[in-house]
């Protein structure tokens, strides 16, 4: 169990400090619609998180045995590809924003703040189906499903990999319905900050992750 989690935290760390869902959080907190639609939000972010995992585990587990000698060898092939195509993808979603100003981001962020308690849950269900929140799903999925594991252990180390993973959507959120003036100031330094950063840390993120799940995979072949 412990080797299972120590392959996924990683994963679940990248997905936490993903900048899309991040931002999309901080311009729900700082909305008049705040207390209607940011637990929902983190509700459908959570949940869609473990959907993911749960849906590329089961999908590991439905690979017909391979006829190689080494028994993982499967696995260490789509944890290559996935870690490839994190990389391709932070490339090309960097070379996409080079040319736009700095603070630029989709144009649906701009409405995120006017959406209700159910089009916030909507919207962070449908943030895990961004190619990126897929590639990660993917690579968590083969990782949790390990024979080895047992039913209540495999269930464990889900819960722990989508708190972790929503943690950045979380803690936010409630600090902010805790503390509500207190935390004002903060949002507002975090929006600037990032929307000054999020390209190269969108970058970096992919980059790093992709070469760590390629690496674990070539070992597995």
């Amino acid at each position: 169990m412990l080797e299972t989690l120590g392959h996924l935290l990683p994963i679940a760390v990248a997905v936490a400090i993903s900048s899309v869902p991040i931002m999309a959080t901080v311009l729900i907190l700082l909305s008049p619609n705040r207390n209607r639609s940011a637990l929902p939000f983190l509700l459908g972010w959570l949940a869609g998180i473990a959907i993911v995992i749960t849906f590329f585990a089961v999908a590991a587990y439905a690979l017909p045995a391979p006829t190689t000698k080494k028994p993982e060898y499967l696995a260490g092939i789509a944890l290559i590809i996935v870690g490839a195509g994190l990389v391709i993808l932070g490339i090309v979603n960097w070379r996409r924003s080079a040319g736009k100003p700095i603070g630029t981001g989709p144009k649906w962020l701009q409405a995120v703040g006017r959406l209700g308690p159910w089009s916030s849950l909507a919207l962070a269900l449908g943030l895990n189906l961004r190619p990126k929140s897929i590639l990660l799903g993917a690579a968590g999925g083969i990782f949790l499903a390990n024979p080895s594991l047992s039913r209540a252990s495999s269930v464990a180390v889900l819960v722990i990999y989508s708190v972790v993973a929503a943690s950045t959507v979380g803690a936010p959120i409630i600090a902010t319905l805790i503390a509500p003036n207190e935390m004002e100031k903060k949002l507002l330094a975090v929006r600037n900050w990032m929307e000054k950063n999020n390209k190269v840390i969108s970058l970096l993120i992919a980059i790093m992750i992709g070469i760590f799940i390629i690496g674990y995979g070539m070992t597995r072949l």
